[in-house]
């Protein structure tokens, strides 16, 4: 790295803090307080800083959240089959030549943008500050040890069918069970919505990839939104993309116990005069069962543990043909043209099985070929929309308005099939939950002061975060309900809204009325389906709690 006269200044307000005590000294001794400090430095990025920033307080801690990318990595991506383990969180590779990641390790500290100051710099020939990759994997001041971000594997760089494999691990997942419910809520012209969100979806995801092409410094979501709205977005975003990752969790919970307790209906305990009844007792044990997971030392190991997503969810969906074609259920047309009244919960459920956007700049910041990420994204919306429509029909037809929340719970036990059904249903959710709080606790991690930063503490949230969630899902064990309003808040927040949003502040000077107009409708029809979603979920929520 070059001395900081050569870099100029300004340059050395972006250095990453150290245990050398002498170089902080240094760090801040030349910190700048006004303009004058930029007549010094060569660089004209230096001095597009110095004049936009004059006066302003020199920070020296990176932005929140730091470990956004390397931890919604290790949720999203596929592992090298050639490290001995042959299933990632998404699905089994067919050959390391045809899907083999080539991990990049960065070799010395890299340069992260500060709390105060923008990634985009107008009038900007190269990018400045330096294009930032993940800390190094050396533990340092204020290290949580073997919780540290900075233990996390760092970043791949995937081919194009690696791309397609983690974007389908993205977007199949639980919401599928829900597909033959939102029919039975919103009517056979109701699952016109779940096309319409997911050509919507999918025009927003190449919106935030146009957002990322405005400069490299651009990363991961919350990147997008601090180039678009200041500290004030990127915190804004962060906050409800872990959110959204929070309440994923507490639906696992949810999921696994209605699972367990319709294979064992009976089971019960009474513990110090408390009566569990069955969905209660198995919640409380997913939670035990789940709470060493999140506890593991060695966090590159968690990518492991989600072992064939997509797979789960193919079994799945045989299991449930399998019933209705060979095990003799049948298909049996009945239905409703069209529910008014119930469709804002159906758009909800169907708005849910879209919620992927919170990954998918990391997909795209780690592919070969950047320019193959539309066709990415198009092929696995494509795939990923008619799998959940082929289930809302088959699942409707079969079990008609006996439908229950999850479709699982409806297919007789007394089949072989149907219990591969369930017994999947269970054991998926119980290895995505540590993938999926891992980045929420980094997050709090992150947060605390190099004084009260330790191994206890690390435990200590981990597991607060886990009890937590079991209290709100044994408060809400209205599994189809609470997803209809995740997906009414956070998808049409998170796939609707935001990407539109910051595409328009951030290529504002470019886009045309006609991109105006368009990315205003979807705003406008994101608004409109969160605020009818959200009302009827909760109303629905309110009224099974009263009863």
């Amino acid at each position: 790295m070059k001395p900081d006269e050569e870099m100029g200044p300004d340059y050395r307000g972006f250095e990453v803090e150290t245990d050398d005590e002498d170089n902080e000294a240094q760090q801040h001794d030349d910190c700048p307080h006004s303009s004058s400090s930029s007549s010094s430095s060569p660089s004209a990025h230096s001095s597009y800083y110095s004049r936009h920033h004059a006066g302003e307080p020199c920070s020296y801690q990176p932005s929140w959240p730091q470990s956004y990318r390397q931890s919604l990595d290790i949720l999203a991506s596929v592992p090298s089959p050639n490290v001995g383990f042959m299933a990632g969180s998404s699905l089994v590779r067919a050959g390391s030549s045809f899907f083999r990641c080539s991990t990049l390790a960065p070799s010395a500290p890299e340069e992260v943008p500060s709390l105060t100051k923008p990634l985009i710099y107008p009038g900007s020939d190269h990018p400045w500050p330096p294009p930032y990759a993940p800390l190094p994997s050396t533990p340092s001041k204020g290290s949580f040890g073997a919780y540290s971000y900075r233990d996390l594997p760092p970043s791949p760089q995937c081919s194009t069918a690696q791309a397609i494999v983690n974007g389908i691990n993205v977007l199949c997942g639980v919401g599928i069970l829900t597909t033959p419910y939102a029919v039975k809520e919103g009517g056979w012209l109701g699952m016109l919505v779940l096309f319409a969100l997911g050509a919507i979806s999918c025009y927003t995801g190449v919106l935030l990839k146009r957002c990322l092409d405005s400069s490299p410094e651009l990363q991961t979501y919350p990147d997008i939104g601090q180039a678009a709205f200041g500290m004030t977005g990127r915190l804004w975003i962060s906050i409800v993309l872990y959110l959204e990752l929070y309440a994923s969790c507490v639906e696992y919970i949810t999921l696994v116990g209605d699972s367990l307790s319709s294979l064992f209906p009976h089971a019960h305990v009474n513990f110090m005069g408390v009566d569990l009844s069955s969905h209660q007792l198995f919640a409380v044990t997913t939670a035990i069962m789940v709470l060493p997971t999140v506890w593991l030392r060695n966090l590159g190991l968690l990518s492991y543990l989600s072992a064939g997503g997509v797979i789960a969810t193919i079994l799945v969906v045989i299991c449930l043909l399998w019933v209705g074609a060979v095990d003799r259920v049948g298909f049996h047309p009945g239905g409703t043209a069209l529910d008014l009244a119930n469709l804002p919960v159906a758009i909800g459920l169907y708005g849910f099985c879209y919620s992927g956007h919170s990954v998918f700049p990391n997909i795209y910041s780690s592919m070969n070929i950047q320019a193959q990420f539309p066709a990415v994204l198009i092929f696995c919306f494509a795939l990923c929309t008619i799998l959940y429509a082929g289930v809302a029909v088959a699942g409707f037809l079969m079990f008609g308005e006996s439908i229950k929340s999850q479709f699982t719970l409806n297919m007789p036990h007394q089949y072989l099939s149907s219990k591969i059904a369930v017994w999947t249903t269970v054991v998926n959710p119980l290895s995505k939950y540590a993938l999926t709080m891992t980045p929420v606790a980094l997050s709090l991690e992150e947060l605390l002061p190099s004084t009260e930063q330790s191994h206890l503490v690390a435990v200590l949230i981990r597991t607060v975060l886990v009890f937590s969630t079991l209290f709100v899902a044994l408060l809400f064990p209205f599994f189809g309900f609470v997803m209809a309003l995740l997906g009414s808040v956070f998808t049409m927040l998170v796939a609707l809204i935001l990407p539109c949003a910051c595409y328009l502040s951030i290529q504002r000077r470019s886009v045309n009325f006609t991109q105006v107009f368009v990315c205003i409708s979807i705003i406008m029809v994101g608004v409109v389906c969160s605020c009818f979603g959200s009302y009827s979920s909760i109303k629905q929520i309110l009224d099974r709690k009263g009863h």
